[in-house]
């Protein structure tokens, strides 16, 4: 399967702002891009200052915006293997003397995922359930049940505990929630943010986003799941992952800025490009 992707994002400055994105494809999937995701800015005059990959591997580019607005977008061509997202339920879970070096910092807390404020819940909800798969999966179930998804109770201070509390929130509560739980579970989660396709669902299709989901460490290997939509679903494109939303944001500002304009595609594509989808 092919799948266009692309964003277009306006930003207006009242003076000249530096910020940092991250909003190329990741580099494990980098060699699926048919064409580059390269990232365009307009006025031409801003050209990128550096590029470089963070501590998690993610490509992240320095520009500086000029006062007045400025355009960020791509348009791509990439190349998916047309399954669902993986199921596997035998995977187990590791004892913690048994994880690899680099899946003990997600066993820890983190700024929007308290697991150390969640462990007496996650163990009195979780600890004489099954383990590995089928406890992540259970997690999963009561993050989905919990939440109540409206954009507009967005808010950048919740935290896992939080979200639990006021029960509502976006991808990146339902996110945040079901890896602190996870860890508290001693199961490492990490964060991850990318591209979601409506390939498979029934319109009407919803408006195009980026979209938070996670990964955890079972049985040797690293396994997406899907809190928000709670579902195996089709044409995910990763960009970003980390220990939670702070490692990850697609742009991080440092001045004062406007988000006038804001759209994503994830579609899929003729073999010429050409969507298939609306």
């Amino acid at each position: 399967m092919r799948l266009r992707i692309g964003y277009e994002m306006t930003y207006q400055c009242p003076q000249p702002t530096p910020m940092v994105l991250m909003l190329n494809v990741h580099p494990t999937r980098a060699a699926d891009l048919v064409t580059p995701d390269n990232i365009n800015v307009s006025p031409s005059s801003v050209a990128p200052v550096s590029v470089y990959r963070d501590e998690f591997d993610n490509w992240c580019t320095r520009i500086v915006a000029p006062a007045g607005i400025t355009r960020i977008s791509t348009d791509a061509l990439i190349n998916d293997n047309g399954e669902p997202d993986p199921y596997m339920p035998d995977a187990m879970q590791h004892p913690v003397q048994d994880l690899p070096h680099e899946a003990l910092r997600y066993l820890l807390p983190s700024r929007y995922c308290d697991s150390d404020n969640l462990l007496q819940t996650a163990w009195g909800l979780f600890g004489n359930g099954p383990t590995g798969w089928l406890r992540v999966q259970a997690i999963c179930d009561f993050v989905n049940n919990q939440i109540v998804f409206n954009y507009n109770d967005a808010r950048p201070s919740r935290t896992a505990s939080d979200a639990l509390t006021e029960r509502r929130g976006v991808c990146r509560d339902y996110a945040h929630l079901a890896i602190a739980l996870c860890r508290a579970m001693n199961i490492p989660a990490r964060y991850c943010t990318g591209y979601i396709s409506d390939v498979g669902l029934p319109p009407p299709y919803s408006a195009g986003d980026f979209a938070a989901t996670i990964e955890v460490y079972l049985g040797g290997a690293w396994h997406l799941f899907d809190p928000r939509n709670n579902t195996r679903r089709y044409g995910r494109v990763l960009i970003a992952r980390g220990c939670d939303a702070a490692d990850v944001a697609i742009a991080t500002t440092f001045g004062p800025n406007l988000l006038t304009s804001f759209k994503v595609w994830t579609d899929e594509a003729a073999e010429d490009g050409a969507r298939l989808t609306a």
